[in-house]
């Protein structure tokens, strides 16, 4: 997304407590060193960006950490261990790591032959030296009763603190994190966002620079809190390699100055599965990481990739337009963001799917944003960001057309979009035709949400600056303008709780007071549901804790 405007300069926050005061591991790290003699080894603490876990499946999960090494030019040999205690007594998998310098010292290990359903810890040793304890999850298979996982996006780690990850960490209940993109973000130091400094300095452009930068966010003790006691499920945006990326350049890439777009690309995605617990989907091309999650018969995750693979070129971008109409090149059909075997990939995923909820993880926003409403008929209206699906329309009415069985095919029941991107909370019901107050001629009612063919949740950023609105008069527009937004948040920082059983899938919007400072100050903003069957929102109430979680990670 591109930026929406810059944060104003504040003072930076208090500093944060030391990483070893913050995290679980603290005690057996200290207790480890204590044994060693005294000496630049005892002092030397390799584990310094934590632990992580990611990609579950019903029996493997992919363990994730990276070892400093005091000689930058050794090869590291390391062990795992992966239990069913948070005492690491009742061990189940253990094994030997290796890693070296062509993979920034980041290790991966995908823990295999585990039972689905189930709750895991994990550590990693390296010499005399102890890894903070992970916890991570299976995935259930058969017959599920409940889900419940958290969606975030959009932290820049410039613009300030992870709050939201740590809300997230003490959440105990959670089955997983989704995360939909802009994981970090390339801009340097005052570029956007003044309340932290960036490593490096400049611009990331490099692999040196795409490591440093990941580094860096891995030092941070919410974002490392987060992901040691929850498995994550990512997906990346445009930040992960610069604004409004597509497949052969990017709004943030120079070339004249920062040289060849493949050659960047390749670099940031090298650190991204160098630094991310994630598995690669197609080692032949690293740009595809499209896949699919089924969790038992509840739910089948559908992950995207909208950026680098087959994104046709934004038409702002060569003709620097505002806001726009769906006229001339938008109306090409040959544009896309997916491409033809993802967007078919996709549509045949949704149909065949046996589970009772199919849930869609992209990008940008789904649901039609304009700045003035009007029906199809009438030209569609003004919109407003055409690197959302409102600048592909053909290609989002081909989806429109399966979600709702008009292609020929079946209708796609319970169909849910999770989105991110924007810096802002929104939930729509989804329709090909929303200002269209007709339901009979493909309209859409806005009291009954009859003309609905699925809904979409998008969550707000994590830190980055959100949409100036101070007076709420752009909510106001954003509503009037569009009625198929039941719920629009331009202000607040945060993260969606998600909680899915077979009669209901509800999304709670909790935002913070802050992301100037620690702190994790959070309220329920509001709650939105969509009933079995219903392909439209209604209002919902806060879900209940699960009762006796598994212990977190110590």
């Amino acid at each position: 997304m591109g930026r929406p405007s810059k944060l104003r300069p504040v003072p930076a926050g208090p500093n944060r407590r030391e990483f070893f005061k913050r995290s679980g591991g603290a005690a057996a790290l200290v207790a480890s060193a204590a044994a060693l003699p005294l000496g630049a080894e005892a002092g030397h603490q390799p584990f310094q960006h934590g632990v992580a876990s990611g990609d579950p499946l019903s029996d493997r999960v992919m363990l994730w950490t990276r070892v400093t090494p005091q000689n930058p030019k050794e090869d590291i040999h390391g062990f795992y261990v992966v239990a069913t205690d948070p005492a690491l007594t009742q061990v189940v998998r253990s094994g030997k790591f290796s890693t070296s310098v062509d993979v920034d010292y980041t290790v991966h290990v995908d823990a295999k032959g585990l039972q689905p359903g189930t709750t895991y810890y994990y550590r990693f040793q390296f010499k005399q030296k102890f890894s903070a304890i992970g916890r991570t999850r299976t995935l259930p298979v058969g017959s599920v009763d409940r889900l419940r996982m958290a969606v975030v996006s959009c932290s820049n780690f410039a613009a300030g603190y992870f709050n939201a990850y740590r809300c997230i960490a003490q959440r105990s209940d959670l089955d997983l994190v989704i995360h939909l993109g802009d994981y970090i973000y390339e801009y340097g130091t005052g570029q956007y966002g003044t309340v932290r400094p960036c490593e490096p300095s400049n611009e990331a452009v490099s692999l040196s620079d795409y490591r440093t930068r990941h580094a860096q966010y891995k030092r941070d003790p919410d974002l490392q809190e987060m992901q040691r006691q929850h498995p994550l499920v990512a997906i990346w945006d445009d930040h992960e390699t610069a604004n409004n990326a597509w497949q052969g350049g990017a709004e943030n890439h120079q070339p004249a100055t920062e040289g060849d777009w493949a050659t960047r690309v390749a670099g940031a995605l090298q650190a991204y599965y160098e630094w991310m617990p994630v598995r690669r989907q197609d080692p032949s091309n690293p740009r595809r990481n499209n896949r699919q999650v089924s969790v038992g018969n509840l739910v089948d995750l559908f992950m995207l990739e909208e950026r680098l693979n087959a994104r046709s070129e934004q038409v702002s971008q060569s003709n620097a337009a505002a806001n726009f109409s769906q006229t001339g090149s938008y109306l090409d059909p040959a544009r896309s963001l997916l491409g033809s075997e993802e967007e078919q990939w996709l549509i045949q995923g949704l149909r065949s799917s046996g589970a009772r909820w199919r849930v869609i993880g992209q990008g940008v926003m789904f649901a039609q944003l304009k700045v003035k409403g009007a029906t199809n008929a009438e030209g569609g209206g003004v919109f407003l960001n055409d690197d959302q699906w409102d600048g592909y329309q053909p290609a989002r009415d081909r989806i429109f057309a399966a979600l709702g069985g008009t292609d020929g095919g079946a209708a796609v029941r319970n169909a849910v979009i999770l989105t991110g991107d924007i810096h802002s909370a929104w939930a729509a019901d989804l329709t090909p035709d929303p200002n269209n107050p007709d339901v009979a001629s493909g309209g859409y009612n806005p009291r009954s949400g009859a003309g609905s063919v699925a809904v979409e949740f998008v969550a707000t950023s994590v830190t980055s600056a959100g949409i100036p609105d101070p007076d709420g008069t752009l909510t106001q527009l954003a509503k009037s303008q569009n009625p198929h937004f039941k719920h629009v948040d331009l202000l607040h920082h945060g993260y969606m709780l998600l909680d899915v059983t077979p009669q209901r899938l509800s999304t709670e919007f909790w935002s913070l007071a802050t992301v100037e400072s620690p702190d994790t100050t959070q309220t329920l903003s509001a709650v939105w549901q969509v009933m079995d069957g219903a392909a439209h929102l209604s209002a919902g109430s806060p879900s209940t804790p699960v009762v006796n979680p598994p212990a977190p990670a110590p």
